[in-house]
């Protein structure tokens, strides 16, 4: 079976082994996320309760293991399943077997993570959902340790690496004006969803700092995803440049793990000799004779690069190199990914193009893309409760705090990044659309009431657990602090308030 040889990338271990490890440990990432806001949020007590959305379709057409009735007992099930084969595909253990085993766990938190989404109504409407369960699927088919990795899989997986970033360059070019005169990030540091402890030290660079990040961010965005498709050792450096422009925006800000999977994706075009002729401590799995045993030819048709056989200095897998059987396997599964791009790769060019859409009820061959236009302001919506029977102005109004938006004026924000803050995302939404939402009207029914489980989704509680007399809501506009300013103050933020949105109201007025 020499001809399997030509189907195998044996130099991409580092990759598939960053791949599989990397999107399990975002699987445990997300399902942790679940299991600790899911019920709060969206549970049979929660904001919007999962029983109520089932019960206004009278079917479902979205896949989910919930389509037969919703609990908190088996949300918590899912999650805890989700945690333990996340954990095991960490570890590397199912990827020690066949490559059956590998496939079959990332298929279980596929499906288990799915039925999540697929109820989680506006809770779970942000795109690395969906770019989670693509990447879980393309990844289960990248084999174990018995196996070299399918070189049409690391393909496809390339190939959403580059729908991801591509996507979101196209985005920025087609969305404001900001992004075409280089001046989105005078703004962007302060006012993004959910800024982090270095956010306020980005946002202080000197202008003309600011307009390189965006040129280096149109770079990095819309020229070099091709070349992920290189010959090597230009798809590693394309690789490398997309993993450092990653952790730069981790280090400006928390987007959950929007940049992880980008970083983690990023792999896909790394090469093993590359890597090892830049660090040399960093050995060969597979050597030279082992190779040659197996049959290979000395060169390929791109000198290392994925449609390589071996190419200049060849490495090998020693002995048996899979069966037809799992090539077989592998290659349909590519191909299934690979038809599906054709959407995706459509929207890419339209004039009209979709951000975060799923072209299919599996949300598998997405499009995706985010900040298609830059607020220029940070306004904060805040909620605040009494106990004064009387809710005047003169009334002594305390603030409920929040995990990851911003509140105190010295408070220095925190890194939650993977970890995803949802009640804090969607309250970050508002100002921009509505704060007369539902599931913002029974957040603050649940506040009325003192909710314990909706409580535990903030940071403090300014009355205790015990539940106040009225709550209002007002609005503020929020500016980071100059170094002169804060050398006077001390506060990092400089908070304006605006007005009164929603004005005082008792749990009798909600109820």
């Amino acid at each position: 079976m020499d001809w399997l040889l030509w189907f195998s990338a044996p130099d991409y271990e580092l990759a598939r082994i960053v791949l599989q490890r990397g999107v399990a440990a975002l699987f445990f990432v997300a399902f942790l996320s679940s299991l600790n806001q899911f019920p709060a949020l969206l549970g049979e007590h929660g904001l919007l309760p999962v029983p109520d959305f089932l019960n206004a379709f009278h079917r479902l057409n979205r896949p989910t293991l919930f389509r037969w009735g919703y609990s908190d007992r088996r949300l918590r099930w899912i999650c805890g399943i989700g945690l333990a084969v996340s954990a095991l595909l960490i570890l590397g253990i199912p990827q020690l077997g066949p490559p059956w085993v590998p496939l079959i766990a990332f298929l279980v938190l596929w499906i288990l993570y799915m039925s999540i989404v697929n109820v989680g109504q506006t809770f779970y409407g942000f795109g690395w959902e969906m770019l989670l369960l693509e990447a879980g699927f393309t990844v289960a088919f990248l084999g174990s340790d018995q196996s070299p990795p399918p070189t049409a899989v690391l393909l496809v997986a390339a190939w959403l690496m580059f729908r991801l970033e591509f996507g979101a360059g196209m985005i920025k070019i087609r969305g404001g004006r900001e992004w075409r005169d280089l001046t989105a990030l005078y703004y962007h540091h302060e006012t993004q969803p959910m800024p982090g402890p270095l956010s306020r030290r980005f946002h202080l660079l000197p202008k003309p700092l600011h307009r390189m990040e965006v040129i280096g961010n149109h770079v990095a965005q819309l020229v070099v995803p091709f070349f992920l498709f290189a010959p090597q050792p230009l798809a590693t450096i394309a690789a490398a440049i997309v993993i450092v422009t990653q952790l730069w925006l981790v280090l400006s800000g928390n987007f959950a793990w929007l940049n992880w999977s980008a970083i983690v994706l990023a792999f896909s075009g790394v090469s093993d000799r590359v890597v090892h002729a830049v660090l040399p401590f960093m050995p060969l799995r597979y050597s030279s004779a082992s190779w040659a045993e197996a049959g290979a030819e000395p060169d390929g048709v791109w000198s290392g690069g994925l449609f390589a056989g071996g190419g200049g200095e060849p490495t090998g897998y020693p002995g048996d190199v899979g069966s037809w059987v799992w090539a077989v396997v592998a290659l349909a599964a590519a191909l299934f990914l690979a038809v599906l791009g054709y959407w995706p790769a459509k929207n890419l060019f339209s004039r009209r193009q979709l951000m975060n859409a799923a072209f299919n009820r599996w949300m598998l061959g997405n499009t995706y893309g985010a900040f298609g236009s830059v607020t220029k302001r940070r306004v904060e919506i805040v909620v605040e409760g009494t106990l004064d029977d009387v809710p005047s102005d003169e009334a002594e109004w305390r603030e409920y705090r929040f995990k990851g938006k911003p509140g105190e004026p010295e408070r220095v924000p925190r890194q939650w990044a993977p970890y995803h803050l949802r009640l804090d995302w969607l309250m970050w939404f508002l100002p921009l659309r509505t704060v007369h939402e539902e599931w913002f009207y029974a957040f603050l029914f649940k506040l009325l009431e003192a909710d314990r489980a909706t409580l535990k989704l903030l940071r403090a509680d300014p009355f205790g657990g015990e539940p106040p007399r009225w709550i209002r809501v007002r609005n503020a506009l929020y500016e980071f602090s100059t170094a002169e300013q804060f050398r006077e103050t001390g506060n990092r933020w400089m908070i304006t308030p605006l007005r009164v949105l929603i004005r005082p109201v008792e749990l009798r007025d909600v109820a």
